[in-house]
């Protein structure tokens, strides 16, 4: 009898999505790729060439798709605000759930993916925070379990995106809940996987500018910003977000403890080849997020479907990334506002410090 595969259905094939799709399709031996779905045209078009002839069969309606005979799981990446609807549409039919993050754009609509996932409970319902199947980013959350560093207590992390004139974030940050949510949500789950999973934040604050995309501040986004989150337990995490960067993209991590810190990717390659010319030497970095993360990506799938077909546990916990969007929109509000926002030990929102 041949082994048993995960038959997952892919929803949404933008950027993220067509990566999602070709992983489980080639790169993720346990699994198979039995369908896609997407309301765009030009995706749909793409999928005719690239998964169609490989039996994957194609949808223009999620809803439609979900009711496949014989679909086990869906890895959804389609557009943020309809994760959460995606992924509990999902669960209702009985389907594990790979949710790119956020899993939505608010508190509440991420919490609603939470409540759902809990009265299903047999279910294998995870959100995408890719850095976390990284192996820079593991190794260095060992190291700093081991005691090498000391007690952490200052986290430092980038995301910064190549810079992208054909005006796509302008359009994105319509729907992305913001340069927080969207691109720093990254940093902020990393801050609560170094601190702990349940820190308690105490306070935020923003600053941002629109350097180069001024019409993004029409949806009330920027193209750089700076966070600053204070923990009740006395750490505190510092976040850059941008969207302008010249070389291409330069995620960058620090971990700084009682006793060392840990650098992850503090001078970015593109590989280890070194270019000698006349103005001097350089090394180019990757073009965008997946050149990063690539292998981070088919981790992440390969560990997806083990955790469904064995019925193993998840890296993570699901709650979590509920933490990290509460984290985002504060951040997000303070960038708009200006104003500090306070949360009290509990995690509710206070209107002033408590001293």
């Amino acid at each position: 009898m041949p082994p048993q595969k995960l038959k997952i259905a892919c929803a949404g094939l933008g950027r993220m999505g067509k990566r999602h799709a070709l992983h489980f399709l080639n790169r993720t031996p346990r699994a198979e790729l039995v369908a896609a779905s997407s309301p765009d045209p030009v995706e749909i078009q793409w999928a005719k060439q690239h998964l169609e002839p490989y039996g994957v069969r194609l949808y223009t309606d999620y809803d439609e798709m979900i009711q496949q005979e014989g679909l086990q799981a869906v890895v959804i990446a389609s557009a943020t605000v309809v994760h959460a609807e995606q992924s509990i549409k999902a669960m209702e039919k009985n389907l594990h759930v790979l949710c790119e993050k956020p899993l939505g754009t608010t508190v509440e609509i991420s919490q609603s993916v939470v409540d759902a996932a809990r009265k299903h409970p047999h279910l294998k319902v995870m959100c995408g925070f890719s850095r976390r199947f990284d192996s820079s980013y593991r190794d260095a959350h060992a190291k700093m379990d081991s005691g090498l560093i000391g007690r952490p207590s200052i986290f430092r992390s980038q995301t910064c995106d190549m810079l992208d004139p054909s005006g796509f974030f302008v359009a994105y940050a319509e729907f992305s809940g913001g340069i927080f949510v969207d691109c720093s949500i990254h940093d902020i789950d990393l801050a609560l996987w170094f601190f702990g999973q349940d820190s308690q934040v105490k306070s935020v604050a923003a600053s941002g500018i629109t350097a180069v995309q001024p019409e993004l501040r029409k949806h009330n986004d920027r193209d750089n910003a700076v966070g600053i989150v204070e923990f009740w337990d006395g750490k505190i995490a510092h976040l850059f977000a941008s969207r302008m960067m010249a070389a291409g993209q330069d995620d960058a991590t620090e971990i700084i403890g009682t006793e060392g810190k840990l650098q992850v990717n503090a001078q970015p390659m593109q590989n280890l080849v070194n270019i000698y010319e006349k103005g001097g030497v350089r090394r180019e970095i990757p073009p965008h997020y997946y050149g990063r993360f690539e292998q981070a990506f088919v981790t992440e799938s390969n560990e997806f479907t083990a955790a469904c077909l064995d019925d193993g546990k998840l890296p993570f916990k699901l709650a979590g990334a509920v933490q990290a969007v509460k984290i985002g929109c504060a951040l997000q509000e303070a960038l708009i506002t200006g104003k500090k926002i306070y949360f009290d030990e509990v995690g509710r929102r206070s209107e002033k410090a408590l001293l």
